[in-house]
């Protein structure tokens, strides 16, 4: 049995945010923001609307549509996007299947962080194999832009953090309306790594408070920048691999097979360096999201529409999710995009 994309859509705020505008807010020269953090614009969202839900709302009527599919047709509503949401200690997988009218679906929620979408892709599709659903809706959201500090040097790697939402459709079998076919994945977590990045104020160990508020509490955070890189920089680039590696050997294919890789936003160098090493072109077989930023696990699908639009992404082609969360998870899916 195959299990199959049928449609995807995204979401994106009008609002921008120039690499310009975050070096004149962080003190940060503008050509390392645009070049070597490679941001030369992100979208963000007003404080008062565009909120996940509204975002995911309007990626999944896109899916749907493309899929041609109605929402009382899935049977599953799969929340992958950040946990910074309209509400704390919230379903907003319930809501956004209420508000698309999937009444015959049951809502659940994911957390993987920036690694959400190949993971999310590996749980349902293996519920859709074992015949326990026919259709899932895979729906992601971030504007943890909100939650950055400009004037927080030691948290400089999350400048990069904008806002925007995707959806994606995935069904057991597809047929002629199958876009792609789901492959195999593969994950790894160091959780050394699990305390480096946080929000300090607002959990059970420092609740919300007046001092929380006045000390900037409520701000993401990096307790100890220095260690995390170093500790980083050995593993990071073998454990990309790693899960690429891994999910190709379980779909029977290697590196030489890929086509196009849908990557997480990280520094320009790396990316580089990171395609490369999978014996690819960067310009050719990958797309690098300085217009977008890093909008945490809605990048794949952000990558995936620009490299059909320029024709990095061909009938036939395999293409692979890519992506890495802090806690820190490292995770890989292939599919191989359907022939006409």
């Amino acid at each position: 049995m195959t299990v199959s994309l049928t449609g995807y859509g995204r979401y994106l705020p009008d609002e921008r945010l120039t690499g310009a505008e975050i070096a004149d807010r962080s003190g940060i020269p503008e050509d390392v923001v645009v070049e070597k953090m490679g941001v030369r614009e992100k979208r963000v969202c007003p404080p008062d609307a565009e909120h996940p839900s509204d975002m995911c709302v309007a990626a999944a009527e896109e899916a749907l549509a493309t899929a041609d599919l109605d929402a009382a047709d899935l049977d599953l509503v799969l929340y992958h996007g950040s946990e910074f949401k309209d509400y704390v200690v919230w379903s907003a997988a319930a809501d956004i299947a209420e508000r698309l009218g999937a009444e015959a679906a049951y809502a659940t929620e994911s957390y993987t962080l920036c690694a959400g979408a190949p993971i999310a892709i590996r749980q349902a599709r293996a519920q859709l194999l074992t015949g326990d659903i026919d259709t899932a809706l895979l729906v992601a959201a971030s504007r943890e832009e909100d939650l950055v500090d400009y004037g927080n040097e030691d948290s400089s790697f999350m400048f990069n953090f904008g806002s925007g939402a995707s959806a994606m459709v995935l069904e057991r079998g597809g047929g002629d309306r199958a876009l792609a076919h789901v492959r195999e994945s593969a994950a790894v977590t160091d959780g050394s790594f699990s305390r480096d990045v946080v929000m300090p104020g607002g959990g059970t160990r420092n609740p919300l408070s007046k001092e929380t508020i006045s000390t900037g509490a409520h701000a993401l955070d990096v307790p100890d920048p220095k260690g995390m890189k170093e500790r980083l920089a050995p593993v990071s680039l073998p454990n990309y691999l790693d899960v690429a590696d891994r999910a190709l050997e379980r779909s029977g294919l290697d590196r030489t097979d890929i086509d196009f890789v849908a990557l997480t936003h990280m520094k320009r160098s790396f990316h580089e360096q990171l395609l490369a090493e999978l014996g690819l072109d960067p310009d050719a077989d990958g797309y690098y999201l300085d217009e977008y930023g890093h909008v945490q696990s809605v990048d794949q699908v952000l990558a995936l529409e620009e490299g059909l639009a320029r024709g990095r992404v061909q009938p036939g082609d395999l293409v692979c999710f890519l992506a890495a969360g802090t806690g820190y998870t490292w995770a890989a899916t292939v599919l191989r995009w359907r022939d006409r």
